[in-house]
C-alpha cells in the first residue's frame, strides 16, 4: 500500500513539472512577444513558430558560449589612440548563407537572421542545437560609385569548428552551405542600427580612411554584426574585401 508520504512525492514532482513547462510556456510567449514588437519596427512579422528557437537562442546566449569566427590580425591602424580600422586574414571556411531581397535592408536582416535561427535550433539534418558563432554577416552590394545599395543581401552563419568538415543539412532549400575562400578584410566598427543610410555612410568613411581603397572590391562589402538584430545598441563592423 502506498503511503501517504510517497504519494505526496509523486504527486509534488508532477506539480513541480506543470509549473516548469508553464513557466517555459511563459518564457516563450514572453521573448516572442518581445521580438514580435521589435519586429514590428522593422516592418517585419515575427511568425509564431519562431518561438521555439528564440527561447533557445536565449537561454543558450551567454557571452561565454558564442565562439567567435577565428582571424589572424595583420595591421591595426591607429590615430592618436583611436583604432580606425583592423587588417585581418579569414581563413577558408563553410557558411550557412541565404539570399534575401526585402523592400528594406532590416526586413531582409532580420527575415534572413530568423532563417538561420531554425537551422541553428534543430531544423537540421542533425537535429541538435548547433551553437551560436559571431559576428553574423551580411554581404551587401552597391552600384560602382557607391552612391546607392542594391535590394539583394547575403545573411551568413559560420559555423562552429566541430561541423566544418561536415556540416548539417538545413531542412530549409532557401538555405546553402558555401565553402569562402580565404580572404583579407579591412574592418572598422560601428555602433547602432543598419540601415542603407548608415551603411552607406560607413563605406564612405572607410574608403576615405584607407590608404588605398582601390585594392578592395568597389561594390561588395561585408556588415558583420556583433548583437542580434533586436538589440538596441547593435556592434556592428562595416568589412571592405581585398580583391583576390
Amino acid at each position: 500500500e502506498e503511503s501517504p508520504d510517497s504519494a505526496y512525492h509523486s504527486h509534488g514532482s508532477s506539480l513541480e513539472e506543470e509549473a516548469a513547462e508553464r513557466m517555459d510556456d511563459e518564457e516563450q510567449e514572453r521573448l516572442l512577444s518581445y521580438w514580435q514588437s521589435v519586429g514590428r519596427g522593422h516592418q517585419v512579422d515575427v511568425p509564431r513558430d519562431m518561438a521555439e528557437p528564440i527561447q533557445q537562442l536565449t537561454r543558450n546566449n551567454n557571452p561565454q558560449e558564442r565562439q567567435t569566427i577565428p582571424f589572424t590580425l595583420i595591421q591595426r591602424k591607429e590615430k592618436l589612440g583611436d583604432l580606425l580600422y583592423e587588417k585581418r586574414q579569414y581563413g577558408k571556411a563553410k557558411w550557412a548563407c541565404i539570399k534575401m531581397k526585402e523592400k528594406q535592408y532590416e526586413q531582409s536582416i532580420c527575415l534572413g537572421f530568423m532563417k538561420l535561427m531554425r537551422y541553428i535550433c534543430e531544423q537540421n539534418s542533425s537535429g541538435l542545437y548547433l551553437g551560436i558563432t559571431i559576428p553574423i554577416v551580411t554581404i551587401v552590394h552597391t552600384n560602382e560609385s557607391q552612391s546607392a545599395m542594391t535590394q539583394s543581401v547575403t545573411v551568413a552563419y559560420y559555423l562552429p569548428e566541430v561541423l566544418q568538415d561536415e556540416p548539417p543539412h538545413p531542412f530549409d532549400s532557401d538555405i546553402i552551405i558555401e565553402e569562402w575562400p580565404s580572404t583579407i578584410v579591412y574592418s572598422r566598427s560601428f555602433r547602432g542600427i543598419t540601415n542603407e543610410d548608415s551603411i552607406m555612410r560607413e563605406i564612405s568613411v572607410l574608403a576615405a580612411i584607407l590608404e588605398s581603397p582601390e585594392l578592395c572590391l568597389q561594390d561588395t562589402f561585408i556588415i558583420a554584426g556583433y548583437t542580434n538584430p533586436a538589440a538596441a545598441n547593435r556592434h556592428n563592423e562595416i568589412w571592405f574585401l581585398q580583391r583576390p
